[in-house]
């Protein structure tokens, strides 16, 4: 009988210590989970910061770019300077206050796109082509919700007015902005001149810009295609809001 008090005493002694061992095991497994989602979070916002900082940098060399061309532009055609400086009113506003925004409304960026163009027009003879046009869904609520990097579009359509051959009978740009279906995006196309574009110094800043912003903001819910197709050099650029509006949803949570 004292044998099986015993026994039931070590049985119940190892019971319990397995009991505490488990406990122990358990609890720390718990807090190296809580560890590992602190340290997960902490490096999500170390690298939120670093793309924030990289993207300040990518926009100190955008702006001036811009501001310069659009100057050159105005300059060089005095006897539009009234219609070009109210359209340039717009542009400025839209850069020195709208631009310091982390992002802006597809509306917002298609109306700014819209103004530099008007700018840009005073390069080109009235005779030239230039095509715009705008399929918008209105009814979208993400159409008028902060996702969209502003001066997104700037790039693209600086591009086509440099590249362009102005001389050629059949020479065109054409500029397409789309937003249907939760997604913003705009297709830049122009006939490409035969004269070789002098290579400055700060070349290619554009482009380099434009494509590391969509990386460092929008990694994989964009799209950039440029090709050439008959002389024509053809940009398309979509950015799937939805999408991103989702991720960035559920990476804050």
């Amino acid at each position: 009988m004292q044998e099986t008090n015993n026994l039931g005493c070590i049985l119940g002694l190892i019971i319990l210590l397995l009991i505490v061992i488990i406990s122990f095991v358990l609890y720390h497994l718990l807090q190296a989970k809580k560890e590992k989602r602190e340290l997960e979070n902490n490096f999500y916002v170390l690298e939120r910061k670093v793309n924030d900082l990289e993207l300040e940098t990518l926009e100190s060399k955008l702006n001036p770019h811009l501001f310069k061309n659009i100057l050159n532009s105005i300059q060089s055609h005095a006897y539009q300077t009234y219609f070009a400086l109210d359209k340039l009113a717009n542009v400025l506003d839209y850069i020195l206050y709208e631009s310091k925004k982390k992002f802006v409304t597809p509306k917002e960026e298609i109306d700014f796109a819209l103004n530099l163009i008007e700018i840009n027009k005073i390069k080109i003879s009235p005779l030239f082509e230039l095509k715009i046009k705008t399929h918008i869904d209105k009814e979208n609520k993400l159409y008028e919700e902060p996702l969209l990097a502003p001066l997104i579009s700037i790039d693209l359509i600086e591009n086509a007015f440099k590249h362009a051959d102005l001389q050629s009978p059949d020479a065109f740009i054409s500029v397409i902005f789309e937003f249907k279906n939760n997604a913003f995006a705009m297709t830049v196309s122009n006939k490409i001149s035969d004269k070789k574009v002098l290579k400055k110094e700060r070349s290619g800043i554009g482009n380099a810009t434009l494509e590391q912003r969509l990386r460092i903001i929008y990694k994989n819910n964009f799209k950039l295609d440029k090709f050439v197709e008959n002389d024509i050099y053809i940009a398309h650029l979509k950015i799937n809001l939805l999408e991103y509006k989702t991720e960035m949803f559920t990476a804050g949570r």
